[in-house]
């Protein structure tokens, strides 16, 4: 697979969503290559379909491809690890019980493969049941979060992708899971509801913290919903505070 610098060695980068692949190389070229660009498993009736497809982006965005569930969904964490063993993308989004699943399909160790967990009301705490039969269960399994860390690292997981953090509505739970992976050595993906105001304060959280990698992901507040692109406008802004945070965080 093709490594991309931008994304391996800088401290921030974006995952977000494009309309198609000519949406997807502006936003490329506007962040420099500081972006993986998520490309939907759910949006594909078979796997080869699917593998065609996120091949053609990664020609065009240097392998910056992020394999998506689609909204969290469940039920794709066996298209997405199925996926895995013919499209080595950059990144992976994955359910925490599928982690190990797709560590060995994809079969290396270089792809960045995050886990998803869920905020669950209680500072230090979160919810590891989002697979497909556990996140239907009436009792789901809250655990300490530096618990489902080393849960996490055991798979073969890169990051905590924290989701849905509905913005601001969860950020105390959300400073607990960042002091966490400060502490264990887990980056962290920030998830859900993130937007033009919120982001500073989101993204800054864990860089003050001293987490090693941060990918905020960053979806419908910049879609276009007329015509369905990701502004390219929103994207320049982002990238703009992205600048401004490194330098005054690792300056």
């Amino acid at each position: 697979m093709k490594l991309s610098p931008n994304f391996y060695n800088e401290r921030i980068c974006l995952n977000v969503l494009a309309r198609d692949r000519q949406n997807a190389k502006e936003i490329f070229e506007e962040t420099e290559g500081h972006v993986v660009i998520g490309v939907l498993s759910k949006n594909y009736e078979q796997v080869d379909e699917a593998v065609e497809a996120m091949s053609l982006y990664g020609t065009d965005l240097d392998n910056a491809v992020s394999i998506g569930l689609g909204s969290g969904d469940p039920q794709q964490w066996k298209m997405v690890s199925d996926i895995a063993k013919k499209y080595k993308p950059q990144h992976i989004n994955q359910v925490f019980t599928g982690v190990g699943h797709t560590r060995s399909s994809v079969d290396n160790t270089e792809t960045f493969i995050n886990c998803m967990v869920s905020p669950c009301g209680k500072p230090g705490y979160v919810n590891i049941s989002t697979g497909p039969s556990s996140s239907m269960n009436a009792s789901p399994a809250i655990v300490e979060i530096r618990s489902a860390i080393h849960l996490i690292k055991d798979m073969g997981g890169n990051s905590i992708k924290y989701f849905p953090m509905r913005g601001l509505e969860t950020i105390e739970e959300y400073r607990q899971v960042v002091k966490a992976c400060a502490e264990e050595q887990m980056n962290i993906e920030p998830t859900g509801g993130i937007d033009l105001q919120n982001f500073k304060e989101i993204v800054s959280i864990p860089l003050a913290a001293g987490v090693i990698k941060i990918i905020p992901h960053v979806y419908s507040s910049i879609i276009d919903p007329t015509t369905g692109l990701t502004r390219i406008d929103d994207v320049r802004i982002f990238y703009s505070m992205i600048k401004e945070l490194v330098q005054e965080y690792d300056n």
